[in-house]
């Protein structure tokens, strides 16, 4: 059974940055893609960013380009998240995702799910 396991968020100023980190139970991060994506209280699960399992592609909301960078480590089984110029309507809970497929990233009912870290974003 895949674990995923979100940390780094917190509390930060308009304009500032976090890094997001995901972590994933052995055997269960190579020759997967994985994401990010984010929810707010009263809104849908919305996609943020992918990556594909050799880390050669990568996807983003329009909402987050230019200020989040997604990467990974396959060696370390993590998935990372570095969040730039971050706003308020950034606030929410971000939760990585593993998938069989880019092409079904953006579904949020395939793939398995961590619990989330909470980012929010003062103004």
């Amino acid at each position: 059974q895949v674990q995923l396991v979100e940390s780094g968020g917190g509390l930060v100023q308009a304009g500032g940055s976090l890094r997001l980190s995901c972590a994933a139970s052995g055997r269960a991060f190579s020759g997967y893609a994985m994401g990010w994506f984010r929810q707010a209280p009263g809104k849908e699960r919305e996609f943020v960013a992918a990556i594909s399992w050799r880390g050669a592609s990568t996807n983003y909301a329009d909402s987050v380009k230019g200020r989040f960078t997604i990467s990974r480590d396959n060696a370390k089984n993590t998935l990372y998240l570095q969040m730039n110029n971050l706003k308020p309507e950034d606030t929410a809970v971000y939760y990585c995702k593993r998938d069989s497929s880019m092409t079904t990233m953006t579904r949020l009912d395939f793939g398995s799910w961590g619990q989330g870290t909470q980012v929010t974003v003062s103004s």
